[in-house]
């Protein structure tokens, strides 16, 4: 069982890590299309880049259906992708009246959002966790905090963003041992992709010229970001504990601020880097069992 739940916290630490960068490309991609048309099409490639997966599994697996009810994944899928499209849109939202430090800050909130709201779910929750919940939150200060902190309409907007992940996070929790994560993901990245595109109909212009000047982002978001890292959230997901898993995905602020200063030449500075230290302090001593629990009664 330990050793599961270190190949999860690895998975996890990759999907971390791709994310991370994915915001250096969306960076890229948001000056040629809008972000609708942006998710739109990159979670519509990361669907498709599950195809080849699913048949492969369904020839493979003649015997046994792991979803055993069909029916069952459909609906859990899209649900999940209502929750990421719901994030990332009150994201995109907030980041026009907010700077993108805060923004940043206060979506990772959901890493204290996530052991909260599992209490109301019954779930036994460390004293390390809350410890590493606390200095990663106060590492996310020092990474991307960079003026006065004050809270606006857009910073509430970045905190309802920070719920949707939270709730998505303990979503996929709970229903991932029960289905199969292949389908799961397809399905999400799918729900997604159809409401982004109809919001990009609406609300956006999109153009070929703009698609193809952002095709390397988009790529890079679809097949990376969509199809490779939130498989690897659910397939982590199955063996962490979901405020662990939180705090660990919350890295993607450490990786993208390298990534900003290694591809966009960002100035980190010595503030950033004593965030990412601290972040990283934290989510490793999340993973240190203490001697005691929050208990939380069951009924």
């Amino acid at each position: 069982m330990k050793k599961q739940r270190m190949q999860s916290n690895l998975l996890l630490l990759i999907a971390a890590f791709i994310w991370g960068f994915a915001f250096v490309a969306q960076r890229i991609g948001g000056k040629y299309i809008g972000a609708f048309t942006f998710n739109g099409i990159r979670f519509a490639i990361g669907s498709i880049s599950l195809l080849p997966l699913m048949l492969y599994q369904n020839k493979t697996n003649k015997k046994q259906n792991l979803d055993g009810d069909f029916k069952k994944v459909i609906v859990i899928g899209i649900i999940a992708g209502i929750m990421i499209f719901l994030g990332s849109t009150f994201q995109q939202m907030g980041l026009v009246s907010t700077g993108a430090g805060k923004a940043a800050f206060i979506t990772g909130l959901y890493i204290v959002i996530v052991p909260i709201m599992g209490i109301f779910l019954k779930h036994y929750i460390g004293v390390n966790s809350w410890l590493g919940a606390i200095i990663a939150v106060v590492g996310l200060y020092f990474l991307c905090i960079t003026d006065t902190f004050s809270i606006s309409h857009g910073d509430f907007l970045e905190l309802i963003c920070a719920f949707f992940f939270a709730i998505h996070i303990l979503f996929i929790d709970r229903f991932s041992k029960e289905v199969d994560v292949v389908k799961l993901a397809f399905f999400q990245f799918l729900t997604c992709s159809i409401i982004s595109m109809i919001a990009a109909l609406i609300f956006e212009s999109i153009t070929l010229q703009s698609i193809y000047e952002a095709a390397v982002p988009i790529l890079y978001g679809g097949i990376l970001s969509s199809g490779v890292a939130y498989t690897l959230q659910i397939v982590g997901q199955k063996n962490a504990e979901p405020s662990q898993a939180a705090i660990i995905m919350s890295m993607e602020s450490v990786f993208g601020t390298i990534g900003g200063f290694l591809i966009l030449n960002e100035s980190m500075g010595l503030k950033g880097i004593f965030g990412c230290l601290l972040m990283l302090a934290g989510m490793l001593l999340a993973q240190i069992k203490g001697s005691k629990e929050i208990i939380v009664e069951k009924d």
